[in-house]
């Protein structure tokens, strides 16, 4: 044989070993026709080998998860606000013959999707919500992107809004209805706080004047139970007075009766003493400041001398 022919048929071989062989990463799948059709020949990772001229490696892609980068895009809220808002998509395709084909440009049809469809959930709400219920808007998207991409062999693991952003004049709008609700809740606190320092302020007064109005019955109560107390005290003692002194006369009467009857010369003795005390009464009545004016007929003192006598008398026979 021609060595120039060997050589042609050895290079010729080489290259059809060559073409055979298909090498696919770890993570990678790979779609193979033959003949322009699908027979369900699907590379794995790793040393694969397929038929020259037949076998034709179609679609090669991972099956990893990726990222999907949704660009910004204007939306027009329930009442009607225009913001913009961008999200980003975590999906990977679990079928790769369907990602194949199922549709055309897998990619392209991901992003127009889920534009559409974070669309028509914020003009399902007003401006306020989309800011309050990112989280409920995200299981939404999330949901409904999974049902949606389905058919196609993805499986979206994830949805998040970014960024959610009103247009200029919207934003003046709400700094200025922020700014007033401020204004409007420190106003509110400052007047509770006057309020509530008005009620406490009543309230201590109050209660200081329940104390105060307390204190004077219970002083008043006090006064009144220590002068009864004194009153009685008074009363006892002038009581006791009057009987001591009513004892000390009855003792006197009573040694004055025996002496009578022992010494009879006593009798002229105990009358100068009763005259002499009954003119020293008359004295101090008339020494005294509140004394008022009292009427003797000098003619009636020996009169009464004489009844004095004559009680002393009735003393000494007794």
């Amino acid at each position: 044989m021609n060595p120039f022919a060997l050589l042609i048929m050895l290079a010729f071989g080489g290259s059809l070993a060559a073409g055979s062989v298909r090498i696919v990463n770890q993570g990678d799948e790979a779609l193979v026709e033959s003949l322009g059709r699908y027979n369900g020949k699907k590379l794995q990772p790793g040393l694969n080998f397929t038929v020259p001229f037949i076998d034709k490696m179609v679609y090669k892609q991972t099956i990893r998860e990726k990222v999907l980068d949704v660009p910004p895009q204007q939306c027009i809220t329930r009442d009607n606000v225009s913001i913009t808002v961008d999200a980003v998509v975590y999906w990977r395709i679990v079928d790769l013959e369907k990602a194949y084909y199922k549709v055309e440009n897998l990619q392209a049809a991901m992003v127009n999707l889920v534009l559409t469809q974070i669309r028509s959930e914020m003009g399902q709400l007003e401006l306020d919500e989309t800011f309050t219920a990112r989280a409920e808007i995200n299981e939404t998207l999330l949901r409904e992107l999974d049902i949606a991409t389905d058919p196609w062999g993805v499986k979206v693991t994830r949805v998040e809004l970014r960024d959610i952003v009103p247009s200029k004049a919207v934003q003046d709008s709400m700094e200025l209805q922020m700014a007033a609700e401020r204004r409007k809740r420190a106003a509110v606190l400052t007047s509770e706080g006057e309020r509530e320092s008005a009620v406490n302020a009543a309230q201590g007064q109050a209660e200081a004047e329940v104390l105060a109005a307390e204190a004077r019955k219970k002083a008043s109560i006090l006064a009144a139970e220590a002068e009864q107390k004194t009153i009685v005290l008074k009363a006892q003692a002038d009581r006791q007075e009057r009987v001591l002194r009513a004892q000390a006369t009855a003792e006197a009467v009573q040694v004055l009766a025996q002496k009578l009857k022992t010494d009879p010369a006593a009798r002229e003795a105990l009358q100068f003493l009763l005259a002499q005390g009954y003119l020293d009464v008359g004295s101090k009545i008339g020494a005294s400041d509140s004394s008022k004016v009292m009427f003797m007929d000098p003619r009636a003192i020996p009169a009464t001398l004489e009844g004095m006598k004559s009680i002393v008398g009735d003393l000494g026979q007794h």
